[in-house]
């Protein structure tokens, strides 16, 4: 039986003398998640995910038992499971960790998947920087197949004929977008696609799609193992589960954790079990929670935080893809956004005008607060674009630009109005 404070998605990772190893694996309760799962009828699986509350751990925390339902209720004879591993989101490395060190969690729970849905073929979109995890993650593919998960008739069911294909991203952050992830595999321009309809009815070559992150996957045995209930237990009631957490920036202990939803934001911080405090000896000062799409926070008003999805909801912050990255108080709020926003002009894929000349016109209005050649009336400029970039872009990427400069200017106003400069006096003399 799992208890809090017990890791339940790292218990493999480091103590394995080979991840790729069936056997190993096994003797870690590997595929025991998936010979539960063949016993029980597929509405008895959908009903332990609905009672664990699994929210997706891409970012968009999406409930994933309504997700899986949606799409078992799907139209359709040929159906995908696609999991998006095109982890591009800076200040996050969890998904790294799964699949280079228990790539068979991964697996396992993408077969789960392809038995609920009978699909017949799921594909795994890896970031091309990945290249050598590809090669253990063949392995692994190659390794579970041999034993019998995979492939032809497995675990001797007929019919259950199931396959996993990786296919290498170039590098696209915005393919992480899951519409132009599925782009991508058919071998298009990597661009989000315009919605409805939903990717669930008309997904990867216009057939129904589950499109579910790494540690989404990660987590669908050890629900099945332990049971739905169990799993909620791990979290709160409005999320299910533990959390990979990535820390980093000015932070005493940085790396990666799994931490049970729920647990104090301080003792993340500052517990020696997690971040330890400031590295530079300096107050810390604000928190980029969630990739560079996500809010910012400061230190100094989340004393009280609890990090769960409804704790930092309240604090108007989310989750997101885990990060957790930390500054502290020599660090201008200003010239980090700038470094936020050149992220985004560079990835922006140019499909829409909103996104694509809104995140450049955001880098040059920042960058002349960066250098203090703002003038009267730039602070409302910036805000307005910040709110038509939102409100006009097609996908995720533009409407989340907003997001860490708009809780960056509500926390530091000062430092943005010390860019203004003041009005240039007139020039005495002639007119030329």
């Amino acid at each position: 039986m799992i208890k809090r404070n017990q890791p339940v998605l790292l218990e493999r990772v480091n103590k394995m003398r080979q991840a790729t190893n069936v056997g190993e694996y096994q003797e870690y309760q590997g595929f025991s998640g998936l010979l539960k799962a063949i016993e029980m009828e597929k509405e008895a699986i959908l009903d332990e995910l609905d009672l664990a509350h699994l929210r997706g751990r891409g970012g968009a925390a999406f409930p994933l038992g309504k997700k899986w339902r949606h799409l078992y209720g799907a139209k359709g004879d040929t159906k995908y499971i696609v999991c998006n591993a095109d982890e591009g989101e800076p200040g996050t490395f969890k998904d790294k960790a799964l699949l280079k060190h228990d790539p068979l969690s991964v697996i396992e729970g993408m077969v789960i998947a392809g038995y609920l849905f009978s699909a017949k073929a799921g594909y795994i979109y890896m970031r091309g920087e990945y290249l050598g995890i590809q090669k253990i993650f063949q392995e692994a593919l190659d390794n579970a197949e041999k034993a019998g998960f995979l492939g032809e008739n497995i675990l001797g069911i007929p019919g259950f004929n199931y396959n996993i294909t990786i296919i290498s991203g170039a590098g696209a952050y915005v393919c992480g977008e899951n519409s132009a992830l599925l782009n991508s595999i058919e071998g298009k321009t990597g661009r989000p696609r315009v919605k409805p309809p939903h990717l669930a009815d008309v997904g990867l070559y216009l057939q129904p799609t589950l499109v579910n992150n790494v540690e989404s996957f990660a987590g669908i045995p050890v629900i099945l193992r332990e049971g739905g209930q169990a799993y909620r237990e791990l979290g709160t009631e409005d999320g299910g589960g533990t959390k990979l957490i990535c820390l980093s920036g000015h932070i005493k202990n940085r790396g990666l954790y799994e931490v049970n939803l729920g647990t104090s934001l301080q003792d993340i911080l500052y517990s020696e079990e997690y971040g330890g405090g400031s590295s530079t000896g300096r107050p810390l000062k604000f928190i980029h929670f969630g990739g560079q799409s996500g809010p910012i926070g400061a230190v100094q008003h989340l004393e009280d935080c609890i990090y769960s999805y409804e704790g930092l909801w309240d604090k108007n912050l989310s989750i997101g893809s885990g990060a957790i990255v930390v500054m502290d108080d020599q660090v201008s709020i200003v010239d980090y956004l700038v470094q936020v926003a050149a992220f985004f002009a560079h990835e922006s894929c140019g499909k829409c005008t909103p996104c694509r000349l809104g995140t450049t016109r955001i880098l040059e209005l920042l960058t002349k607060f960066n250098n203090q050649t703002a003038v009267v009336g730039d602070l409302e400029r910036l805000e307005k674009m910040l709110m038509h970039v939102t409100n006009l872009s097609a996908c995720g990427l533009g409407q989340s630009v907003a997001n860490p400069m708009k809780s960056g200017l509500a926390y530091f106003p000062e430092e943005f109005e010390a860019g203004i400069r003041e009005a240039v006096a007139p020039v005495k003399g002639g007119l030329w």
